[in-house]
Parts: structure tokens; C-alpha cells; sequence
């Protein structure tokens, strides 16, 4: 290795790192603080010009301090590897030392964002199971530097480094802007109008806390009022809103795959999967083999006709893990061919072609179907106090016999088979969801029954893993307990680690 990619002496990432912590730093301030940024914007004007001086001087002395910060906050990230650890050294006031076995690592990722991009960087991650978010992120190394540094700490023993050399990248995959477009016209837009709604709702709190901070509340509930009327009686209004709303939801998926799934190529590397993709935001991942917990295979009927699916990899977390987004990586836009291939890579020798699917008991229909008439009756009780005109109950007519034909997609969708390695279920109703999970990956399993299901005789089986439960829901007690016995035997005789 080149001396100057050396990592056996502490060393600094690239000064160039101390543009990014900077800008980020300003970014967690103005993300704090931009109402009151509004505010000061607004009653510009009316501020006295002493006044605006010593706000400019103390906005100086505050992107100065930021700026000290940002300087001690690089000077003070030191990082090497030594004896088979990355050692990790930071902090101003308060230093920490971090040190983790290479064992322990589970990814090392790169990621650009536009300013690393810019200045031409790459972040480097480190995750390790325990972690929502990167446990170590070096904001700016260079290419070289990444790439080395990932070498160094993938490729630790003789053996795998002379077989480094040998091994050469096979692409599987790669989804040019148009098939990714395609991609996005088949997603869940329900889910995009959903999250728009959701921002719409958020951000109407924030204003109307801004006019209750300047007691203009009046002027707001006036205006809300007289719309609100205007919406009642114009049907055409309520159609034309909902096809607005429809179009801006699936222009938000488009937007949101292409933004996340750009160059979208995944290569076969060292019995691993290597993942790139991103526009706004470069990310390089490298899935190994051993540390995918589960995957998910998905698809709907669009998808289906286009012959195409998106498999989810899911991945150890911890426990105590709220935000587990950054342990679900996913690839869209896979042919048959290439989720077989994947498959085979991940579990070989597993054939999972001519098992017969089983079914939930009838009691998995009956309860969804109570389930659905509580949410009838909350959704005409909201209708009922939220509109004066009885003619906006005529919606059951129309929510009704979806609602009906969700249940009876949900239910043919929950099945389950497995055989002496892996076990399948699949779930869904629109979409299609099939989990393949190895047994060995199995943390402990549960059987668990309400006293409605005692009487019915049929149970739930959850099977805990490091990145989740799995859940078969309400099978007859005698397959439940066949299952449950078997996976525990599986789990003592299995001599695999689970990561």
C-alpha cells in the first residue's frame, strides 16, 4: 500500500472536511431557527438601523464561532486501524476514543452529497448493528483515500487480500433514467399522498402559530371558514382538488425514485452485492452476504405486467432503534432473471419453486373484516361532525366495496410455506410482499393467542431477528405448533452465525 494511504498513524481527512462540517453546523442552526428568520425578514422594515447593526455583528460573531468550531472539530477527528480495529479519536471539550474489531462492522458506505460533490469528497460511513445512523461518518476523503480505507478494513487476512486481485465485478444490473421512470410510475402514489397531506398538515400548524404569535388568529379562521363553505357545495371543486392532489402525489414519486435511485447499478463482488446509485445524494454500498438478515421481494400488478419487482434487504439493528430506514437498503427495477440470481447468491441450493401456499384461518378474514367496520363507522362519525350536508355519506357507496375487496386481496396475499432452510410468507393487498427467511437468522420465536383465538383454536407466530419480526398470523394451533417446534430445533442444532 502506498505510504500515504497508510492508516496504521492517526491522520485527518481532507481540510476540504472543514467546509462541510461548517456548512452543516449552519444547517442544524437554520433548521432550528428559520421561524425565527421569518419573523426577522418580515419586520425588517420597522427595525431601527442601531438595532440591524448589532444584529449583523452578533450574526458575525456567531457564523465566526460556527466557523472555530468546525476548524477544532476537524483538527480533533483523528482516525487509524491498528491490530485488526478502526480506532476513532474527536470531540473539543469533551473526547471520546472509539475503537471497533473489523468482526463487528457490518457496512462501509460512501455518500456525496451536492457540496461534497462540489469540492469533490466522498463520506465515508461505518455502521455497525447497533445504529440508527452511521456509528463513524468521515465527511471528505477523497476517492483514493475511501477506497483504501474500505480495502483495509474489508480485507484483513492474507488469504481474502490475495484473492482481492483475482476477483473481477460483474454487473447485474444497472436502470437507465428512463426504465427509472417507468420504476416510479408503478410505485405506491397512496404513500406519496399520504407524506404530501402529512407536510401539508405540519405546515399548517406552523403558520397558524405564526399568526397567533402576531394576533392575526382571526384573519386565518375567516379565510379558512369562507373556503371551507366554497368546498362543501362544489363538488366539481372536491374532483378537481383530488386529481390535483393525485397528479402532484405521483409527480412526488417520480421525483422521490429518481432523486434516491439515479444510476441506479448493482454489481457481484466478492460474494457481496455492490449498490450505487443517487443524484442529489451519491451513495456506495456494499451489502455483504452474511449480514442481510432477510430480504423481501415486491411487486403489483403494474410492476408484474412490466416483469419487474424490487427486493428490500433488511439488516441487524438494534434493539433500541427508532430510525431503522438506514438498515433497509432496496434495489427497484429487477427482472426475473436478476432477483433469481440474487436469491441463489444469498440462499444457494434452495429450491422454492412447487410448495403449496397455506393460508391463515378463516378467523384472519372475519377479524380484518371487523376491523374494517370500527374504521366505517370512525370515518362516518368524522363525516357526520366534519360536513353539515348529508350527501358526503354517499362515499360508503363507493369505500364500501374497496374496502371489501382490500380484505379479500389481504387474506388470498397472507400465505406461508417453507422448506428444511428457508421459510416464505407473503403478505399484502394492491402490492405483494414475499419474505424469504433463513431459520439459522431466527433470534427466538413466539407463539402467541388472544382469548378470541384461544376459542377458535388458531395462534400468531412471530419470529424475532436482529433486523425485525417476522409474523404469521392466525393459523390453526396444530401447524403453529409444528412450526414453532421446528424452528426452535433448527435454531439448536444450527452451527451459522446469524452475522
Amino acid at each position: 500500500m502506498n505510504n500515504t494511504l497508510n492508516f496504521s498513524q492517526f491522520r485527518h481527512q481532507s481540510k476540504k472536511g472543514i467546509v462541510i462540517i461548517y456548512l452543516n453546523l449552519l444547517y442544524k442552526v437554520f433548521k432550528a431557527f428559520w421561524l425565527l428568520l421569518f419573523l426577522f425578514i418580515q419586520k425588517f422594515a420597522k427595525i431601527p438601523e442601531n438595532t440591524l447593526t448589532f444584529i449583523y455583528i452578533g450574526l458575525g460573531f456567531l457564523l465566526l464561532f460556527f466557523l472555530i468550531r468546525a476548524f477544532l472539530i476537524f483538527k480533533n477527528f483523528q482516525f487509524k486501524i491498528y491490530n485488526n480495529h478502526f480506532i476513532l479519536k474527536k470531540g473539543i471539550l469533551k473526547k471520546t476514543n472509539t475503537s471497533i474489531p473489523f468482526d463487528r462492522i457490518q457496512n462501509i458506505n460512501y455518500k456525496q452529497n451536492i457540496i461534497q460533490q462540489i469540492i469533490n469528497v466522498h463520506e465515508v460511513n461505518i455502521e455497525t448493528a447497533g445504529s440508527s445512523k452511521a456509528e463513524i461518518s468521515i465527511k471528505a476523503l477523497s476517492i483514493i483515500e475511501a477506497k483504501a480505507l474500505k480495502k483495509a478494513i474489508t480485507i484483513y487476512d492474507k488469504k481474502d487480500a490475495a484473492n482481492e486481485e483475482e476477483i473481477i465485478e460483474k454487473p447485474l444490473l444497472k436502470i437507465g433514467f428512463f426504465e427509472l421512470i417507468k420504476v416510479s410510475l408503478t410505485e405506491n402514489h397512496l404513500q406519496s399522498l399520504l407524506i404530501l397531506f402529512a407536510l401539508l398538515v405540519g405546515f399548517f400548524q406552523q403558520i397558524s402559530d405564526l399568526f397567533d404569535g402576531l394576533g392575526k388568529r382571526e384573519i386565518l379562521d375567516n379565510y379558512i371558514s369562507e373556503n371551507t363553505s366554497t368546498l362543501e357545495t362544489s363538488v366539481v371543486l372536491i374532483i378537481g382538488l383530488l386529481i390535483f392532489f393525485t397528479i402532484i402525489a405521483v409527480l412526488s414519486s417520480v421525483v422521490r425514485v429518481v432523486l434516491r435511485h439515479f444510476d441506479l447499478t448493482v454489481f457481484i463482488k466478492n460474494n457481496a452485492l455492490e449498490i450505487n446509485q443517487g443524484l442529489t445524494t451519491k451513495k456506495s454500498v456494499v451489502l455483504k452476504k452474511a449480514k442481510v438478515q432477510h430480504i423481501t421481494v415486491s411487486t403489483n400488478p403494474i410492476k408484474k405486467w412490466l416483469g419487474i419487482s424490487f427486493i428490500t434487504f433488511k439488516q441487524a439493528i438494534s434493539g433500541k432503534v427508532k430510525k431503522k430506514q438506514d438498515k433497509v437498503i432496496k434495489i427497484v427495477g429487477c427482472k426475473k432473471a436478476q432477483v433469481l440470481e440474487i436469491k441463489n447468491l444469498l440462499f444457494p441450493n434452495e429450491n422454492l419453486e412447487g410448495f403449496t401456499k397455506n393460508l391463515p384461518d378463516i378467523y384472519f378474514r372475519f377479524r380484518l373484516y371487523f376491523r374494517t367496520l370500527i374504521l366505517l363507522i370512525l370515518i362516518n362519525i368524522g363525516l357526520f361532525f366534519g360536513f353539515e350536508n348529508n350527501y358526503v355519506f354517499g362515499l360508503n357507496v363507493i369505500i364500501l366495496p374497496i374496502f371489501i375487496l382490500f380484505i379479500k386481496l389481504k387474506y388470498k396475499k397472507r400465505y406461508y410455506f417453507f422448506n428444511e432452510e428457508l421459510l416464505v410468507v407473503g403478505q399484502g393487498s394492491i402490492e405483494t410482499h414475499k419474505t424469504i427467511l433463513p431459520f439459522f437468522k431466527v433470534q427466538n420465536v413466539k407463539l402467541k393467542q388472544t382469548i378470541f383465538q384461544v376459542k377458535k383454536n388458531v395462534a400468531d407466530i412471530v419470529f424475532q431477528t436482529a433486523s425485525g419480526k417476522v409474523k404469521i398470523p392466525c393459523i390453526p394451533i396444530e401447524k403453529a405448533l409444528l412450526i414453532y417446534n421446528y424452528t426452535l430445533y433448527k435454531i439448536e442444532i444450527s452451527k451459522k452465525s446469524w452475522m
